[in-house]
């Protein structure tokens, strides 16, 4: 934007460039440049949310052979390959919604995501909307992990049991007033 566009524009408050002196100049634009920082955590928070979806996949077709398998197959031992693979989906789920999130924070709005007006999902306005989202995926994640690891439970008491059944309704409570939030 030129000097004369500034001018124009009602939203800038700042100095124009010409009352600035060269230090402050070129000390500005490398403070500002130095957002393009956050590309490597973009670059790499896809590529960890890729590797976490094929690694989820593989669960997935573990969970196949077990059930094509000879051998008298457990259930839970199913379930079990299942939730971890959802449990890996939604990790992945926020990676994606961190790398989409930081760059359109720090260094631009995804044009090609504007265009398409019915996935509003990874539209990130403010820093605490990324956190919020980011935090309702985790504990999603949370309580598919509590889940696949109440699967592999073996139960011998019924003072465990009851454990189990408070824990659940703690959890369910929790959920309840978090939704009753936003």
């Amino acid at each position: 934007m030129s000097n004369t566009e500034l001018k124009q524009n009602p939203d800038f408050k700042g100095k124009n460039v010409e009352s600035q002196s060269l230090v402050e100049r070129i000390f500005e634009t490398c403070l500002w440049n130095s957002r393009f920082a956050v590309l490597l955590a973009v670059v790499f928070g896809l590529i960890s949310a890729l590797t976490v979806f094929v690694v989820g996949s593989l669960e997935v077709i573990k969970a196949l052979q077990y059930v094509l398998s000879p051998k008298d197959a457990q259930h839970s031992m199913l379930l079990g390959k299942i939730i971890a693979a959802i449990d890996l989906y939604l990790i992945g789920v926020v990676l994606l919604l961190f790398s989409f999130g930081i760059y359109e924070l720090f260094i631009s709005k995804i044009d090609i995501a504007r265009r398409n007006q019915e996935i509003k999902v990874l539209e990130i306005s403010s820093l605490d909307e990324l956190k919020n989202r980011i935090l309702k995926v985790i504990i999603m994640v949370l309580v598919v992990s509590f889940f696949q690891r109440v699967l592999a439970m073996k139960f011998t008491t019924p003072l465990e049991m009851m454990y189990l059944a408070i824990s659940i309704l703690a959890l369910t409570i929790g959920i309840h007033f978090m939704h009753k939030q936003t």
